[in-house]
């Protein structure tokens, strides 16, 4: 496994890949994109470390944020299939429509 500054697995934490390359392609970007506009080659540097940082974080938020919005989607729709299971049939059954003699006996 590929490890990143020693401690951070990149294969195994979710979204840790996909943020480095991110991060790795904006720090091109910035880096030249400062380079061809002032030619100044130091600076230009800075820039490009300071653009990784910002888009490697930038996208390893927003990665990690709908990691758990699908987890609490899953979790959600893991209880209703279980409750569906429980309650089908019986008279819990939220989608069971009540027929007069139903309504009648309750």
């Amino acid at each position: 496994s590929f490890k990143l500054l020693g401690f951070l697995d990149v294969q195994s934490v979710p979204c840790a890949r996909e943020s480095v390359l991110y991060g790795s392609v904006g720090s091109l970007v910035v880096g030249l994109g400062y380079f061809l506009a002032t030619s100044r080659v130091r600076r230009s540097c800075d820039f490009a470390v300071g653009g990784f940082i910002c888009t490697t974080l930038g996208y390893w938020f927003y990665c990690r944020y709908n990691l758990a919005r699908q987890r609490i989607r899953q979790r959600m729709l893991k209880e209703a299939v279980r409750n569906k299971i429980l309650y089908e049939g019986s008279h819990l059954d939220p989608a069971r429509k009540q027929t007069g003699n139903e309504r009648n006996d309750s």
